[in-house]
């Protein structure tokens, strides 16, 4: 549980942090709140040579109206998501992470960076189809949330690329939101987000397979048509389908899929009311 040497840089700007990036290679990892990467550290699982802190950049911490929808600063807690209801959905996911001591340190931007499929902000952003600012040497440019994700642990990010904030063109959904958990506080077994507006449906899921997904049959299958109580159970059957849920020391496979099946009903029933 003790991490690997490695040496300590602090960025004051974004153009900084950039340029430390390319100076000091892909060893090199930035670091804010720290929980997502400080574990994999302590486990020996990452071990990057320098740790640069971009937890002092200013103006990276607020939560903006911007277009019907909001700009959210990457460097912005998960605490301050919580207490934030007029953000729709984001806030029970951000109410449901851990404990209050990691929601008081740990990031939006590390959350989505690190790219989890256990996570729960990444499943939000992909129901909301957020698009993620980036800034690298090349200057800004935009990811949609759904080209974001690529595989476990991987993202669309260059490695001297710095996500600096997330916009989200809309929250005015009726929204519902289940998560599965062994004991309270622990990581989903299995985690649905489910946004209805008119014939407007999206779910996602979080720990269905190497990134978080959106559930394309269940949208499929309630495209179009009336979204009530028979739709739903319908379309919730459809809810494994396309996925490959990883097994672990929790959950089979069979059983995650089983629970992606009750909980999409759950998150949808919730989201029409």
């Amino acid at each position: 549980m003790i991490t690997a040497p490695f040496e300590y840089r602090r960025a004051g700007s974004v153009d900084e942090a950039v340029s430390l990036l390319g100076e000091l290679g892909e060893d090199a990892k930035l670091i804010a709140g720290g929980h997502s990467l400080l574990p994999l550290m302590k486990l020996r699982l990452a071990a990057p040579s320098t740790l640069i802190d971009i937890g002092g950049i200013g103006g990276l911490d607020t939560i903006e109206a911007s277009g019907g929808g909001f700009r959210i600063g990457a460097l912005t807690r998960h605490v301050t998501l919580q207490n934030s209801p007029e953000l729709g959905v984001i806030q029970p996911v951000a109410e449901g992470i851990a404990d209050q001591q990691v929601r008081n340190r740990g990031t939006i931007g590390g959350s989505i960076a690190h790219g989890d499929p256990a996570s729960d902000l990444p499943t939000a952003m992909l129901a909301l189809e957020a698009t993620f600012n980036v800034t690298g040497p090349s200057g800004e440019r935009q990811i949609a949330a759904g080209e974001f994700f690529q595989d476990y642990l991987t993202t669309a990010l260059e490695p001297q690329e710095f996500l600096t904030s997330i916009d989200i063109p809309s929250v005015d959904f009726g929204w519902g939101y289940e998560k599965f958990t062994r004991r309270a506080e622990d990581w989903a077994m299995v985690g649905v987000v489910a946004l209805v507006k008119d014939s407007d449906v999206r779910v996602a899921f979080t720990n269905m397979g190497s990134t978080a997904l959106r559930a394309s049959a269940v949208e499929e299958a309630l495209s179009g048509g009336t979204v009530d109580a028979d739709s739903i159970a319908a379309a919730s059957e459809k809810a494994a389908d396309g996925t490959e849920p990883p097994g672990d020391l929790n959950a089979t496979p069979e059983y995650k899929a089983h629970l992606a099946r009750v909980l999409t009903k759950r998150a949808l029933t919730t989201a029409v009311s």
